[in-house]
């Protein structure tokens, strides 16, 4: 009897998690991974506002006229709804990344869905306008959130730079940004280091390296463009 509990906690488990990872992650689907406008490339930022780091990069973003899109944590907006705003007015697209930085594997399936619309709705009360795009925590999704992806349009990225670590500070980031970046690629970065695994000081390496980035290119003229707009 104990062997086929811990058999069936097991096969639930796989069910939970594994079996949706190959789905999403592996097979990639209803879910977004690369730009449908291969001419075109999308930067992202996960994890935020921070109070610190997020003004600086809107303002470098403003520099170079990009416009990108901001997977905002419920928690972060409701503590920080300036910052949200001021992401909105300047012509970004404000997506969700849930209300707090949680696996889905470790939530409940209504505890995810709950967290999403309550954070969708925190967004939407600063700006007037409600977030359809959504980001999973360190890209993992369960069983039952094939129920959530036909809510939500979910993005993933084909381009990680692993900003989150100090290591290697601002040049590991660009390197591997300009080796590995293509046309129609979504890049994945964060302009918050508060996160479990993360570095606090991390973001100050992706916005150094993004400066070289950003020109090399415009250079090699690449267009950047928010996700809703491919």
């Amino acid at each position: 009897m104990a062997k086929e509990l811990i058999l069936g906690i097991f096969l639930f488990i796989i069910l939970y998690t594994i079996f949706p990872y190959f789905l999403f992650r592996g097979l990639g689907i209803g879910v977004t991974k690369k730009l449908r406008d291969s001419g075109k490339i999308a930067f992202t930022f996960d994890d935020g506002p921070n109070p610190i780091y997020t003004p600086i990069l809107l303002d470098l973003l403003k520099k170079f006229d990009v416009k990108a899109t901001f997977f905002v944590l419920g928690a972060k907006a409701e503590k920080y709804p300036e910052l949200i705003l001021r992401i909105h007015l300047e012509g970004h697209l404000i997506g969700i990344h849930n209300y707090q930085h949680r696996s889905n594997w470790l939530m409940l399936p209504w505890s995810v869905r709950r967290k999403l619309d309550k954070s969708a709705s925190i967004v939407e009360k600063i700006t007037g306008v409600r977030p359809v795009y959504y980001r999973p925590p360190w890209g993992l999704l369960n069983l039952f959130d094939l129920s959530t992806i036909k809510r939500y349009k979910t993005i993933f990225w084909s381009v990680m730079a692993e900003d989150w670590r100090s290591a290697g500070g601002s040049e590991r980031v660009k390197n591997k940004l300009l080796a590995e970046t293509k046309q129609g690629d979504i890049i994945l970065l964060h302009d918050c280091g508060e996160t479990l695994g993360a570095d606090s000081d991390a973001p100050k390496n992706t916005i150094s390296a993004l400066k070289d980035v950003l020109e090399e290119l415009k250079l090699r003229q690449f267009s950047c463009a928010r996700i809703d707009e491919i």
